[in-house]
């Protein structure tokens, strides 16, 4: 019997479970879900939940009882160590040993990029994890009763932008709404070297369309520009200007986590895990990685440093390909291993609008030089289509689906495709393993 450790409950390790729990035989192999909390949240709906449009409790769901039904053991718990060539590792004080690990931890935040950066030590707000989404939202509610300058961006390093757009523009139309707009300049400061950017650059008319509504809003933006530090109530740009501020939302850095940075030869410099086209570990063949703690490097280099954003679908797409994997080195499945296409559809809300961003593949296709497909589209739909998909993976979290087969036929009715077969055997996956 194999026994297959999934690290993390989120938009990567909980959907990895159940695939794995639907690929390999229950009798036969061991399933087990470690997670530092015991609910899983839909972390594209934080903005919503930081400017109290949600609540944390619409967009979570209670994970223990829910998995041990569909045969999944599920550990309460953070890594403490790991021991990749002796397939161990620490957690709740107990040595676990496992023969297939996969990590998907998510993000670890690098606050201390910037000196002030962060609810905990610092001034400035985040929606990155569920407990600042809750800080975020109580300190919008103050804010709301002394309405100032309020300060949204990302600071240099950081590869996420799709949120902070979403907290800029849902922020506008709130206060709007409250008559309160006229008492608020917005400023929004980008590492990015164009609003739109995204931190992948070539999506379509994305700048045109993200620089129009931007000054449709009356907002000020800042692009190619670093915040060097932040104090109470004011930031100072690289260049020593100084910016005011009642209210900010700044995404940080994002990192790997200290388990996996503390282990020698697993990661780069930050913590991310070099993967192999099965989205195994070059060094660690048994060790795979899925979403935002997976090495991806940039497709171009930018004045500042920006990275690439790994989205839901795209975490999904990995998920789905890990598990695939994993089945056919056990023997469960025949065939060829596969790789995560990394195609992505990200729907940004504003309110009263919205953006769909459509990246075919996120990355260049290196034969091509270009993806495939750069798509993006304005209209009050994507607002709706946002929140029916929340709800729609929501549901799957409760059901213990990844992805069902109507969802990849969807897919492939708008010719995307979750995974895409490798023509030979990569890194000797085809062995049997265990």
């Amino acid at each position: 019997m194999a026994h297959v450790i999934v690290i993390g409950a989120g938009l990567g390790g909980l959907p990895t479970a159940y695939e794995l729990r639907h690929r390999l035989p229950q009798g036969s192999h061991q399933v087990t879900l470690i997670s530092n909390t015991p609910t899983f949240t839909f972390i594209p709906a934080l903005p919503w939940v930081a400017l109290g449009l949600k609540s944390l409790a619409d967009i979570q769901v209670h994970l223990p009882q829910r998995v041990e039904k569909r045969g999944i053991r599920f550990v309460k718990g953070a890594v403490t160590d790991l021991q990749p060539q002796a397939h161990t590792l620490r957690v709740n004080g107990e040595s676990l040993s496992y023969d297939y690990l996969v990590v998907a931890t998510g993000a670890d935040l690098a606050l201390e990029a910037v000196p002030g950066l962060g609810p905990e030590q610092g001034f400035t707000q985040s929606v990155c994890t569920p407990h600042h989404a809750h800080w975020a939202q109580r300190a919008w509610a103050d804010f709301l009763q002394q309405p100032g300058p309020l300060v949204v961006g990302a600071v240099p390093g950081a590869s996420c932008f799709g949120p902070a757009y979403e907290f800029a523009l849902l922020a506008d139309w709130q206060l709007r709404q409250k008559g309160l707009r006229d008492q608020v300049p917005i400023t929004f400061i980008t590492p990015e070297p164009y609003a739109g950017h995204l931190g992948i650059g070539g999506m379509a008319h994305s700048a045109a369309l993200v620089s129009r509504l931007m000054a449709q809003r009356q907002i000020t933006v800042l692009e190619n520009t670093a915040i060097a530090r932040i104090e109470k109530n004011h930031l100072y740009l690289n260049h020593g200007e100084g910016i005011p501020f009642a209210y900010a939302m700044l995404l940080p850095p994002f990192r790997g986590a200290p388990f996996l940075r503390e282990t020698p030869g697993l990661t780069d410099p930050q913590g991310f895990l070099p993967v192999t086209p099965t989205y195994q570990h070059p060094d660690f063949d048994t060790l795979y990685s899925v979403g935002v703690v997976s090495q991806l490097a940039p497709p171009e280099k930018t004045p500042l440093p920006v990275g690439v954003p790994k989205t839901g679908q795209m975490t999904e797409a990995m998920g789905i390909a890990v598990a695939h994997n994993i089945a056919l080195r056990l023997g469960v499945l025949q065939g060829d291993p596969v790789a995560p296409t990394l195609e992505a559809i990200c729907f940004a809300d504003f309110g009263d609008t919205g953006i769909l961003f459509l990246a075919d593949p996120v990355l260049p296709v290196p034969e091509l030089g270009h993806r495939r497909r750069a798509i993006a589209l304005q209209g009050p739909w994507v607002s709706w289509m946002k929140t029916a998909f929340e709800q729609y993976f929501l549901a799957k979290m409760r059901w213990g689906w990844a992805v069902p087969w109507f969802e990849r036929l969807s897919l492939r009715g708008v010719g995307l495709s979750l995974v895409e077969p490798l023509p030979k055997p990569v890194g000797g996956l085809t062995s049997p393993g265990v």
